[in-house]
């Protein structure tokens, strides 16, 4: 087991990861990368689980970060790649915004989401309560990608960006949820982006186009 200090330091590093990792989300213009920083975003997670776990001594949590392995890393970004190949959609996500502005605003959000978290904080007894401001950081910083992008796509990247941030805000605060209701929100993600898929392929065969730009014109009209 690692001391206190060492694991502690070493979460703060995977905090940071994950924040930047939502940043590099929040500039990317390729689909297919954003889904690769979203398996990475599953890695940290993966990680700081884990390292809770060993540092806690919480057994549960190994099953958790094993969990987030098998459907962040791997299942989600598998179906999400598939889904992009079948539609089609290999092309740029160009935000709403140009780059830099967006990442000013994501920079606001920033030190907005740690003065909130920062009374939270000092009352935290866990060994990660130094990371919440970043967790709700990560979750703002998705919210704003999904605002900031037109393409249905990626407004599901930033709804699984967002419910990372919400598992990290977990473990952050109470040391994770119970397994029940993590296999619940997790089969609950699997039939959301089913369904997701099955919707896209609908307004694409009906509407030839999966910008939601479009999609409002036509409601308009």
């Amino acid at each position: 087991m690692p001391p206190l200090n060492l694991a502690t330091q070493l979460l703060h590093v995977l905090a940071a990861g994950l924040l930047m990792i939502s940043f590099a989300m929040l500039a990317q213009r390729r689909t297919r990368r954003l889904i690769v920083l979203l398996a990475w975003q599953g890695v940290v997670l993966t990680a700081s689980t884990l390292l809770v776990a060993i540092t806690a001594h919480l057994p549960h949590l190994y099953w958790s970060a094993a969990l987030t392995l098998i459907e962040k890393v791997f299942l989600m970004p598998w179906i999400l790649m598939r889904l992009m190949r079948r539609l089609g959609i290999e092309g740029d996500s160009d935000p709403l915004v140009n780059i830099p502005t967006l990442m000013l605003v994501g920079l606001g959000l920033v030190i907005f989401a740690f003065g909130l978290a920062q009374p939270i904080s000092s009352l935290a007894t866990t060994v990660t309560r130094q990371t919440l401001g970043i967790a709700m950081a990560v979750i703002l910083l998705a919210f704003l990608m999904m605002i900031a992008r037109h393409k249905a796509v990626t407004q599901v990247i930033g709804f699984l960006a967002m419910e990372n941030g919400l598992f990290f805000a977990a473990n952050s605060t109470t040391y994770g949820m119970p397994m029940v209701i993590e296999l619940g929100i997790a089969l609950d993600l699997l039939v959301g982006v089913f369904i997701f898929g099955i919707f896209f392929f609908q307004i694409r065969e009906q509407f030839d186009s999966l910008d939601l730009h479009q999609l409002e014109a036509l409601k308009e009209d």
